[in-house]
């Protein structure tokens, strides 16, 4: 059995040196279920501590480890994680990684791991003082600072550094829902509560009471005016929180998405909730939008492919693997996606865009460019609960970021505009 802190190493080099998601990174080496949390939280720890845990290994590291050495950069990123955050015993740490890497790499490397990671103990209390909270490397602030002021990035960063809570969407009575789970009841229905186990658990799972979605990720269906009976056309639907909004609100969703693998969770999650869609489809949204009829559906909802910086509370990784190219790369292809979703949106209907991305230029300015071009729509104001009138711009979209609702924990960094077709 894999020792849990190699197996976090070995993530962690996978997610910065490949710059994937945590997740895909950890299907490669399966942590036991009973190392999991310990793997996720070690992990995830260390990405939201890395610019200055760098900081201070430049300071404490006197020589360059060798290229076959790699592997205990990573182990002293995650030991000094554990030294400064964790509060794991002095002993443990140390004794721990130097076995590790004496066993990987050799007693050498092992004698310098040691010797690091005991000066990064005494040196605790100092450390502590230094640490300002800083958790965007320049390159991630750059981007951000393209969209919000200095300060505004600065409130985004703190906030970002909380470990979210757990979000759920109740198929009706929420109220009850709340009570059952012992869950607080956010502004606009969403439940919240503390993420501790397997969800799968928690009362009224089995009985689909109820799925899992962020507070932020579920606003921009609640935007919507009536729904029931409409004809709805889902792009982008997987894994399917805002097809179960919809359906549960009595729509007639026609789900499309490309990814056969996300389209097989929604249809899981949509059959222990008991919900049935008009139809599920596996195409490529630009494909499926040439091949239907003008004028087609009443609502078009299009959470678009982004570079979902928004969910950097939940993925810390983002901060480090994205940059301003991937949101370069994502803009026009969701400028012709809203292009394309336009004549599908009969005259007097609804088209709904949403991204989870903090950029402004997948949002705001993806709005704006297309209102220039199409002057047959416009901006339907959200009327919101008071407690959420801060996430309205003046131009009547919404956008969120992780500072707001601080009250209630934070929230995802979200985008949405309903528009209407005159």
């Amino acid at each position: 059995m894999s020792d849990p802190r190699l197996t976090a190493a070995l993530i962690l080099q996978q997610i910065l040196e490949k710059k994937v998601f945590a997740s895909e990174a950890k299907a490669c080496f399966e942590p036991s279920e009973q190392d999991n949390a310990f793997v996720n939280m070690l992990v995830l720890t260390s990405l939201r501590r890395l610019v200055f845990i760098k900081k201070i290994l430049k300071r404490f590291v006197q020589k360059k480890l060798p290229p076959r050495a790699t592997l205990a950069q990573y182990m002293l990123i995650l030991g000094t994680s554990e030294i400064l955050y964790l509060k794991t015993p002095d002993y443990a740490v140390i004794n721990s990684y130097v076995e590790i890497v004496k066993t990987s790499l050799d007693k050498y490397v092992a004698g310098f791991v040691n010797a690091v990671l005991r000066r990064i103990c005494a040196a605790r209390q100092q450390l502590a003082t230094e640490d300002n909270g800083q958790f965007f490397p320049s390159e991630f602030r750059r981007l951000l600072n393209l969209s919000y002021s200095p300060k505004i990035t600065s409130r985004i960063e703190k906030a970002a550094l909380e470990e979210p809570l757990l979000d759920l969407s109740a198929k009706e009575n929420p109220e009850r829902i709340a009570a059952e789970l012992n869950a607080r009841l956010l502004p606009g229905g969403t439940l919240r509560l503390k993420n501790n186990g397997a969800v799968s658990a928690l009362p009224g799972y089995s009985e689909g009471k109820w799925w899992v979605q962020d507070f932020s990720s579920a606003l921009p269906v609640k935007l919507l005016p009536e729904v029931k009976g409409k004809r709805i056309l889902d792009l982008c639907a997987a894994p399917g929180g805002k097809t179960a909004q919809l359906l549960s609100l009595g729509g007639e969703v026609t789900a499309v998405d490309i990814s056969a693998v996300r389209l097989e969770r929604l249809r899981e999650n949509l059959r222990r909730l008991k919900l049935s869609p008009r139809e599920v489809i596996c195409a490529d949204a630009f494909a499926f939008l040439s091949g239907i009829c003008p004028e087609s559906y009443d609502i078009v909802v299009l959470d678009a492919p982004c570079s979902a910086t928004g969910t950097l509370r939940r993925h810390p990784e983002l901060v480090h693997i994205k940059n301003l190219g991937d949101t370069e790369r994502l803009v026009p292809v969701q400028a012709k996606l809203l292009e394309q979703a336009a004549p599908a949106v009969i005259s007097g209907g609804f088209l709904l865009y949403c991204t989870c991305s903090l950029s402004c230029l997948e949002g705001e300015k993806q709005i704006s460019a297309f209102l220039e071009k199409h002057s047959g729509f416009h901006i339907i104001r959200p009327a919101l609960p008071a407690e959420l009138s801060e996430l309205i711009t003046p131009e009547g979209c919404v956008r969120v970021l992780p500072y707001h609702l601080q009250t209630y924990g934070g929230a995802d960094g979200f985008f949405a505009a309903l528009l209407q077709k005159d």
